[in-house]
């Protein structure tokens, strides 16, 4: 007989409420729970949640993380079968039955065993937040209160789709030139580190001075010898320090004003927030969700403190009766065009459309954008690792080409 940690929902007063429970499996956890007026909402081994709380890797598990792909492909199987009328109860059964990743499954799973228990399909949904996202349960919400659920599913699937696609171009388009980094990084560190070393140790029987490039050459590369890990320890230990910092409300704020600014790559951030902000929005308003709750759905999913704190002023200004384009407009961080569109939307009852058409113009300005970026940043990594390169060679070639003519 197994240990159980459960969490579940009282039937007579709604309350969560959670604990410890002895049974042979989840279906019979589940049949004592429900005979004592509980609805159960998740159960995991006691063995399994203790090794979750102590942060135990698990790699089968992390192989198992549905990805976006997957979210999108069940989306659009679940808008299929109820758009052929199929109860919403039996069509998450059957999708159940050919879900390959076991966390999805089991999320699943779960989610139609609620729904059969009366449950909102929202509100079940809402219990594996590390699969479903606040807008997507927003949008199941608003689908079902609105009776349009279908509709709703089938632009949650495009809106998915989109947005997996723009990050799929954005990460395969910077993919080659930190690779390159990464290899002319390891190509340098092992010339300073054994290569320079054996070469430059003769130049301490020649008796002359050497140039001042030479000496800077032979006293990084003996740095980079012997206190090699001193350089680990130090990029480990920065690297935890700035982590740290960019945790705290006023380090992320300072670090994402500074991204926007950076050249090149800020305005490729902008210009992905952006889309990302239009496209969100247009979906949650086009499945019915009310404007203000839409903006903090919005705010969550930018991923930059700076442009989140536009949305939360532009939030506080639309509570008190403006329009979406004025604060957007004062905050300076979205570009007039984009303000002036979402205006004429407002103006013309076209927000939705204005909305989609600013993304779309956008996914394509990221698009020119990405490949601008990628065209710069190879030929620079082959001109820094060619100059570094050519820098050794030039400090060590001169001081032996002094050495034949002494010799001679």
């Amino acid at each position: 007989m197994a240990v159980y940690e459960f969490s579940g929902i009282t039937v007579a007063s709604g309350k969560s409420i959670s604990g410890v429970r002895d049974a042979e499996n989840v279906k019979v956890l589940r049949s004592a729970l429900r005979k004592e007026g509980v609805l159960l909402t998740n159960a995991t081994e006691e063995a399994e949640a203790k090794e979750k709380k102590a942060g135990g890797f698990n790699l089968k598990e992390l192989l198992q993380r549905p990805n976006t792909s997957d979210i999108a492909i069940m989306t659009r199987q679940l808008a299929t079968l109820v758009r052929a009328k199929i109860p919403l109860y039996e069509a998450l059964a059957a999708l159940t039955e050919q879900i390959e990743k076991e966390q999805l499954r089991r999320a699943l799973t779960n989610v139609r065993d609620q729904v059969r228990e009366g449950i909102s399909f929202a509100d079940a949904l809402r219990e594996h937040p590390k699969i479903f996202s606040d807008m997507y349960v927003n949008m199941i919400r608003a689908g079902e209160a609105s009776g349009t659920l279908e509709a709703v599913l089938t632009r949650l699937t495009e809106f998915i789709e989109k947005q997996a696609k723009l990050k799929g171009k954005v990460t395969s388009a910077m993919a080659y030139p930190i690779l390159m980094f990464l290899i002319a990084t390891i190509l340098i560190s092992v010339l300073m580190v054994s290569v320079v070393p054996k070469v430059t140790s003769m130049f301490a029987s020649m008796g002359k001075a050497l140039p001042w490039y030479t000496s800077l050459l032979i006293t990084v590369s003996n740095f980079a010898a012997n206190f090699w890990w001193l350089v680990i320890l130090a990029i480990i230990g920065g690297t935890i320090a700035f982590r740290r910092w960019q945790a705290k409300p006023e380090g992320r704020m300072k670090w994402d004003n500074i991204v926007l600014r950076l050249p090149l790559y800020g305005g490729l951030v902008r210009m992905v927030s952006i889309s990302r902000f239009a496209r969100t929005l247009a979906t949650l308003l086009s499945a019915g969700v009310a404007l203000l709750p839409a903006m903090q759905i919005v705010r969550d999913v930018l991923g930059n403190a700076a442009l989140e704190k536009v949305i939360d002023d532009a939030s506080g200004s639309i509570r008190e009766g403006q329009s979406i384009a004025e604060p957007l407009k004062a905050s300076g961080v979205f570009p007039p065009v984009v303000t002036h569109m979402i205006a004429i939307g407002e103006k013309s009852g076209q927000l939705e459309e204005m909305l989609e058409n600013i993304s779309e113009a956008y996914d394509s300005e990221v698009d020119n954008k990405v490949q601008m970026l990628t065209s710069l940043l190879e030929p620079l990594i082959i001109v820094v690792m060619g100059g570094m390169v050519a820098f050794i060679a030039v400090s060590i070639l001169f001081p032996l080409i002094q050495m034949s003519d002494f010799v001679e």
